[in-house]
């Protein structure tokens, strides 16, 4: 495992690496999700394998460090994310990105153009500000008390139960871990329930596939 601190404070985004030939291909995951959990399997496969690979996760998820005061918008994770390839020594990577994770990365190709020389992605959502309806977006609008305890999550069940078939939609919501407030991001239909703020402040959407 490896780190780089990311916001001055000594808060530190992580990842794992494996070795392997340049240019480095870079793993990012989305909304609630882990990049060594949900793309290990991927990079294993006989296609991929070989290549130098970074599974990164962002701060807030997995063994990333989730300060209350940071802002957790698009740039912010997108700075975070450069502060570990800097320390990587990764430039001109391939970057496999999924939902929110493909937004954020569309971002950083953008602020810091030498670190990405490709972009795959994943659901993500190429719109910044999409319009809210029963699917994630439609989640992504309540405050965590709303969605969890006060009839959010039924109200989406009963909207969102034509597009997604069967009870899928009707599963009693995990409580999101990493951060209370509003919500801050839009999310894909495989993400879990959105981080939040702490300051009570407004929160830029983020990436993520609609449904």
């Amino acid at each position: 495992m490896r780190q780089a601190e990311f916001d001055g404070k000594g808060s530190c985004i992580r990842w794992t690496e494996a070795t392997g030939a340049e240019p480095a291909r870079v793993y990012v995951h989305g909304l609630g999700s882990a990049s060594t959990v949900y793309n290990a399997h991927i990079a294993a496969r006989s296609e991929l394998a070989g290549r130098r690979t970074l599974f990164v996760d962002l701060p807030g998820h997995g063994i990333s460090d989730r300060p209350a005061d940071f802002g957790y918008a698009l740039e912010d994770h997108a700075d975070a994310l450069a502060a570990a390839l800097d320390e990587a020594g990764v430039t001109a990577a391939e970057l496999v990105a999924h939902s929110m994770g493909g937004a954020v990365a569309i971002v950083l190709a953008h602020r810091r153009p030498e670190l990405v020389s490709r972009l795959v992605l994943v659901e993500a959502n190429l719109d910044p500000y999409p319009p809210v309806k029963a699917g994630s977006s439609g989640i992504a609008s309540y405050t965590e008390e709303e969605y969890v305890e006060n009839g959010g999550h039924a109200r989406v069940a009963r909207q969102s139960r034509p597009l997604l078939g069967g009870n899928h939609a009707a599963r009693r919501p995990a409580r999101a871990a990493s951060h209370r407030g509003r919500p801050c991001a839009r999310y894909g239909p495989h993400d879990a329930p959105p981080a939040r703020r702490d300051d009570g402040g407004p929160c830029l959407p983020s990436g993520g596939a609609e449904r």
